[in-house]
């Protein structure tokens, strides 16, 4: 009898395999069955190894500007000015995408079932329409004409009237729809709390009221003595400079090597926590106990609990906090913040089509940075001190120190 294996090793199967192992042991006898049943067992192995790394290698990664689904699929996401209606369904597939309807627009790529509202000009808020609404794009406003923009965040402003210079300013620039007006005190005056008022005084700002130095003649016969003076003066001073410094470093050397006999009650170099409990309770019961028994155990109490392990996080608002990074970091470096905080970039994009305004769509992405870091059981949603600590050395990391001690001096960490 002819037994025929087919060499593909896609047809392997689990059933196959079975159904082999019987066929072969009824007529072929227990030996060749072992043998066959080890050549399909290789078969599936082979399969296995070669099927299963293409197929994690296809769910790692998607092509640039397609989008994983919630079943692993790589969809492509809709163009500006499109919303998705419906996704792709297997890789290669396309997702269907429609226009925006009229007064909604989409400006960046997207995977959102939704298009954007336009904005409206409002005459009531001092604004007209400079470039209407389009489907890639929002309107675009203006302020009417002696009213500028005053911007609250990248997305927010509101129009604000030009200001007129007073009378002891000049206008060093005009008001445009973007800038208000700039003005600069008039000759002889200076700037004081935002007002301009004349000079009396000699100041870095009213040069014209200092006196011109005295010219020193240099063929005045006294020029000489004065500069062996000068001379002996500055001997003198290196002198008692000298002796000064020796006596300092004299008088710490002695205190240094100088031993300092211990109090009968503080001989352990260690005092727990319970110890300096009791005392406090005996200090208080009884009024015998020396004045130096009292300062040195408190001050050994007090270097105790300075020592306490850190790990007690350090109790911070997480709203509070994120409110303070988004008024000190630019608006233009916060995405960069975020992902150094471990933010993935489809959390950014899904944070920015869900809020309109960016400070909200900001807030949203340190929200998701910081809900990792929530204390269980805590009030008010406190934060550990550990995330704090991230937070604080990722700034330092994009260089924004400047931003990283303003939230240390904060919350005082030191």
């Amino acid at each position: 009898m002819t037994v025929i294996i087919d060499p593909n090793p896609g047809s392997c199967s689990t059933l196959g395999v079975f159904r082999w192992i019987e066929f072969v042991g009824e007529r072929m006898g227990c030996a060749i069955a072992s043998l066959v049943t080890f050549l399909l067992l290789t078969c599936m192995s082979v399969h296995a190894v070669t099927v299963t790394p293409l197929e994690e290698s296809e769910k790692q990664s998607c092509p640039h500007d397609d989008y994983r689904t919630d079943e692993g699929t790589c969809c492509d996401k809709c163009s500006p000015g499109f919303k998705l209606e419906e996704k792709c369904h297997f890789n290669g597939h396309r997702s269907k995408c429609v226009p925006c309807p009229p007064g909604q627009y989409n400006s960046e790529k997207n995977y959102s079932p939704k298009c954007r509202t336009c904005r409206r000009c409002k005459a009531s808020n001092f604004e007209v329409e400079e470039t209407p609404c389009a489907r890639h794009q929002n309107t675009i406003c203006r302020c009417v004409d002696g009213f500028y923009k005053y911007m609250i965040d990248s997305e927010t402003y509101e129009c604000r009237r030009c200001s007129q210079c007073g009378s002891d300013e000049t206008e060093r620039q005009k008001c445009t729809p973007n800038q208000n007006t700039v003005c600069d005190c008039k000759e002889k005056y200076y700037r004081v709390n935002n007002q301009c008022e004349p000079c009396n005084n000699c100041t870095a700002d009213c040069k014209h009221h200092c006196l011109a130095p005295p010219v020193q003649n240099s063929r005045d016969p006294g020029t000489g003595n004065q500069h062996v003076i000068n001379i002996i003066v500055g001997a003198v001073s290196v002198g008692v400079f000298m002796l000064l410094s020796v006596a300092l470093i004299t008088h710490f050397m002695t205190k240094r090597f100088t031993k300092k006999p211990k109090t009968p009650a503080l001989q352990s170099a260690e005092v727990s926590p319970d110890v300096c409990e009791k005392f406090l309770i005996i200090n208080e019961e009884s009024s015998e106990t020396s004045d130096v028994k009292e300062v040195a155990l408190n001050a050994l109490c007090k270097k105790e609990t300075l020592n306490l392990p850190d790990c007690v996080p350090l109790e911070i608002k997480v709203s509070e906090l994120i409110y303070i990074v988004l008024d000190l970091v630019p608006v233009a470096m916060v995405k960069r913040l975020v992902r150094s905080l471990g933010v993935t970039d489809t959390e950014i994009e899904q944070a920015e089509l869900d809020y309109r305004p960016c400070r909200e769509a900001h807030y949203q992405m340190l929200r998701l940075w910081a809900k990792g870091g929530l204390r269980p059981g805590s009030r008010g949603e406190m934060l550990h001190g550990q995330l704090f600590e991230e937070l604080v050395d990722k700034l330092r990391k994009i260089h924004l120190e400047w931003a990283a001690v303003e939230l240390e001096t904060k919350y005082g960490v030191q």
